[in-house]
């Protein structure tokens, strides 16, 4: 039950009308991880932060793929002065 709730997550991630709430999805369910994880103290380096580490993926993928979301969140970049 646990997989079809993440695979529908990732179905709603990957349609682009709705990938915006589907990284709010796929980011709380991935917060729960970590929380079970920390519950069971499992280590911190190698099990509680590799689902950090995908929410900041789908998070990154998002922002280079939505305009929407490049227009409220902007990233500024460093001009080289030669």
């Amino acid at each position: 039950m646990i997989g079809f709730v993440e695979l529908l997550c990732v179905v709603t991630y990957l349609i682009p009308r709705s990938s915006i709430v589907g990284a709010v999805l796929l980011t709380g369910y991935l917060g729960g991880a970590v929380a079970t994880h920390v519950r069971i103290e499992d280590p911190l380096w190698t099990h509680a932060l590799a689902p950090i580490h995908m929410a900041v993926a789908v998070w990154r993928g998002l922002l280079m793929r939505e305009d929407r979301l490049r227009q409220l969140i902007p990233v500024r970049r460093r001009h080289v002065v030669a």
